[in-house]
């Protein structure tokens, strides 16, 4: 589950700020306080890249399975 704190580090990394129940107190001096645009739009994009990251992940270990001429079963075995 994706919580406000991931979209506001991956909105503004390293950005400070306080979450207390629903509310968002901006501390940070340096970076602007995202818009609820920009949050709402944070939550679409913070997804894709999740999901993206997933997809990579799972297309690098198949990749590595193919070239290791074994199936995940295999590998847990070895692993395991």
């Amino acid at each position: 589950m994706t919580r406000l704190s991931d979209v506001l580090n991956y909105l503004k990394p390293n950005a400070d700020y306080v979450i207390r129940g629903s509310e968002l107190e901006w501390l940070d001096n340096n970076k602007t306080k995202p818009t609820e645009a920009e949050i709402e739009a944070g939550w679409v994009a913070y997804q894709a890249a999740q999901e993206a990251e997933t997809a990579t992940k799972a297309a690098q270990r198949q990749a590595l399975l193919t070239r290791l001429g074994i199936t995940e079963d295999e590998a847990r075995l070895l692993l395991g």
